[in-house]
């Protein structure tokens, strides 16, 4: 056991095997697969940080690392996995067998790379999607602590507000003294165009004839922008002040009836607006859910309180008449914010069910959180919020916006992985035919993801001849660019090897 952990503390992988079958044929009669699970962002206690991009190879894409043959005469390093030769950089030209670049070390099997044209932080950003179809009691629970999380946030983090009931109202932040709204019906289905026209976006400037909408490089102005995502050192007092006058949804609900509530349009807002403003920058909706969703899209039960909600029986009996149709608006949400880069966090305070069973394809493949208390005084939101936020050792470490790729060696193939991500449809050679969980690509998308996260890749052995030198290292790499919780860019390379052994008495 002792072996599995200090491997674990230099590289943060574990695998049920640290040697491999050396067949194809050995590797089916294994009772566990051959697998590694993953941590990204575990904190290493020698992992370096090196200011500088990583060398990649001309053909595969590897980054170098101590695996690799070097020829310190002529300056040539031969990849490990597709024995290309590459040359060093004039930069490197100082190497040599006692003068050896970080990533050549040994004991640096796994490195970090901060690179100088990526040294500008990004801010993170926080999307608050407040619930306003609840009781007035819960409604002072969830200002009090929306306020409170606020004030926790770093200066610089980009904040906004949404809220919703019968209608979703987006709140203008830009102007404090003069407190502006933009409302959309919540029973319709709202489309980015729609935001970008009803909120002013193109005003000036028409809209692009080609192209994506995305920011203030295809024509959108800083200062619109900023209306609605502000500082939170400059947009504090003015979300207080909203908080502080923020009512309870003013539309009458008669006694046989449930609240309207339209809780996938006012999230669908939300990834529209962010899409607009910050696109591939880390932004996280933190969606405030009070009760189940009655109007619009992703609706799981109509108004009529005769009407009971779907229970897992009428899940598993395939009964429930909104399920489907909900699931697939949250399945298309969800490639939204995969393709922007952002996260659905989900806090479900609520003595009903309030539809996580359609929200989670959203939740799981954006890398959110889902936190579920009976209320918004609860003890386990609250602290879970607080959570969130506070920074320190017990801090939750968040990062944001990462892909993560593999390369392997000839003789192994990727699966599929399981965890929170999504494909980015990489196919290649090193693409098994058989998929376990998310196959038939190298690469993956991991929206939002903390210390904690694993990822669990399953490989195939693909060598059909008993190795002829048992001893032989086959080697693995991993590397996660992403965007760590201080905001800048960075890129994490892991390369590991395990021996083969013959036989299947493993």
């Amino acid at each position: 056991m002792t072996e599995f952990l200090d491997l674990e503390t230099q590289d943060a992988i574990r695998m049920p095997w640290n040697v491999l079958p050396g067949t194809k044929s050995d590797a089916a009669q294994s009772a566990v697969p051959i697998s590694a699970v993953y941590t990204p962002l575990k904190p290493l206690p020698s992992l370096p940080v090196v200011p500088y991009p990583p060398l990649r190879c001309r053909t595969c894409r590897s980054v170098l690392s101590p695996f690799a043959v070097v020829d310190f005469s002529t300056k040539v390093w031969i990849c490990p996995f597709c024995l290309h030769r590459n040359h060093f950089p004039p930069h490197y030209h100082s190497i040599s067998d006692q003068h050896l670049p970080a990533e050549l070390h040994q004991a640096y099997t796994t490195i970090e790379y901060e690179s100088p044209s990526e040294k500008s932080a990004v801010p993170p950003v926080y999307m608050f999607v407040l619930d306003t179809s609840v009781i007035e009691e819960e409604l002072g629970f969830l200002k009090s602590a929306v306020s409170r999380a606020v004030g926790m946030l770093p200066e610089t983090s980009l904040v906004g507000l949404i809220t919703f009931g019968t209608y979703v109202c987006v709140h203008e932040l830009g102007f404090g003294h003069i407190p502006r709204v933009y409302v959309f019906k919540g029973s319709k289905e709202v489309s980015k165009d729609q935001v970008l026209e009803q909120m002013g976006f193109l005003n000036r400037r028409p809209k692009p004839s080609v192209g994506v909408i995305a920011g203030v490089r295809d024509g959108l102005s800083q200062e619109s922008i900023s209306r609605f995502l502000l500082p939170a050192s400059e947009c504090e007092f003015a979300l207080n002040s909203v908080l502080e006058e923020l009512q309870k949804d003013p539309w009458p609900v008669p006694p046989d009836q449930r609240a309207s509530r339209c809780t996938g349009t006012a999230i669908s807002v939300a990834a529209h607006l962010l899409g607009v403003c910050v696109p591939g920058s880390g932004a996280r909706i933190m969606a405030f859910v009070g009760g189940p969703s009655t109007e619009g899209p992703g609706s799981i039960v109509s108004k009529n309180l005769s009407e009971p909600i779907r229970s897992h029986k009428d899940l598993d009996k395939d009964s429930a008449p909104y399920y489907h149709k909900a699931v697939k608006f949250y399945e298309g949400l969800s490639k939204q914010l995969i393709h922007q880069g952002h996260v659905l966090d989900i806090f479900a305070c609520a003595l009903d069910q309030v539809g996580v069973a359609e929200l989670k394809v959203a939740v799981e493949r954006s890398g959110g959180l889902v936190v579920l208390a009976e209320s918004f005084g609860h003890s386990v939101f609250k602290d879970s919020l607080k959570h969130i936020f506070q920074s320190g050792d017990n801090d939750l470490g968040l990062s944001s916006n990462g892909i993560f790729e593999v390369t392997c060696s000839k003789d192994i193939k990727i699966q599929g992985i399981i965890g929170p991500c999504a494909s980015l449809e990489k196919k290649g050679p090193l693409c098994s035919e058989t998929v376990i969980g998310q196959g038939h690509t190298t690469a993956w998308k991991m929206c939002g993801l903390d210390k904690s996260t694993s990822l669990c890749l399953i490989f195939e052995v693909t060598r059909k001849d008993t190795p002829d030198a048992i001893g032989q290292l086959e080697n693995n790499q991993f590397y996660f660019h992403y965007q760590h919780s201080s905001g800048q860019m960075r890129l994490r390379a892991t390369t590991f090897s395990r021996r083969w052994v013959a036989g299947p008495g493993i």
